[in-house]
């Protein structure tokens, strides 16, 4: 007889966490996902890592504490999302919504077609303004936008690096990793000489990063 109940209990708890789901957005579901994979600990320590004092180049980002592997999964779990609901994530105050929010895209670029990857970029370059730290630049620039722009004009890249926003400069320098993968260099050292002199260290080490896989390439032009 306890048995019974007690099956019957969990059964009912199941179902009613399905309805629960059911009325929940998207954004709600993912944010409670990654809380319940992240911890207190963890989302101190990348506070600190990630520079979020005042007056430091991630002032005021809040941390879940999820691993990237976790939030990874999480994204693969949810990659049919809408744009709609892509625009809530990558708007989140939660540094690992927002970068779930950059896997989910790269996903569905990876498997879109042209007029889908368009889009894709369209998006990805309006909210330049929510990928404001530089792991989130990292993550997914390259296999986006640099992976777009491979038989492609690249103006938006210099056009990029003349922006006020710190991370669109390193968008338009980090994305160049993928024209180096395909052995294309002048790119790379042409964004490089032109953000030499920024101001910033992170853009400092974002060159420094890009010309040493380019000096793996050809050795001759870093000399």
């Amino acid at each position: 007889m306890h048995r019974v109940l007690l099956t019957n209990f969990v059964v009912i708890n199941i179902l009613i966490n399905n309805l629960k789901k059911q009325t929940m957005s998207a954004i709600e579901i993912i944010t409670n996902e990654l809380q319940t994979v992240g911890s207190t600990e963890k989302a101190a320590h990348l506070s600190r890592f990630f520079k979020t004092g005042k007056g430091q180049y991630g002032e005021n980002d809040r941390f879940l504490g999820v691993t990237v592997p976790e939030t990874r999964r999480v994204a693969k779990a949810h990659a049919g999302v809408d744009m709609a609901d892509l625009q809530q994530l990558i708007q989140s105050e939660w540094h690992e919504v927002r970068l779930c929010a950059l896997f989910i895209l790269t996903i569905q670029f990876n498997k879109g077609d042209e007029p889908t990857r368009t889009e894709l970029i369209d998006f990805y370059l309006s909210n330049t303004q929510h990928i404001n730290n530089w792991d989130l630049v990292d993550l997914g620039a390259w296999e986006t936008i640099g992976t777009y722009l491979l038989d492609k004009p690249r103006n938006l890249l210099y056009r990029l690096a003349e922006s006020p926003l710190l991370w669109d400069n390193r968008i338009a320098m980090v994305s160049t990793y993928a024209f180096i993968r395909q052995g294309q260099l002048d790119d790379t050292f042409a964004l490089a000489e032109k953000m030499m002199g920024h101001k910033h260290d992170l853009m400092h080490k974002a060159i420094g990063w890009m010309l040493r896989e380019a000096g793996k390439r050809d050795e001759k032009k870093i000399d």
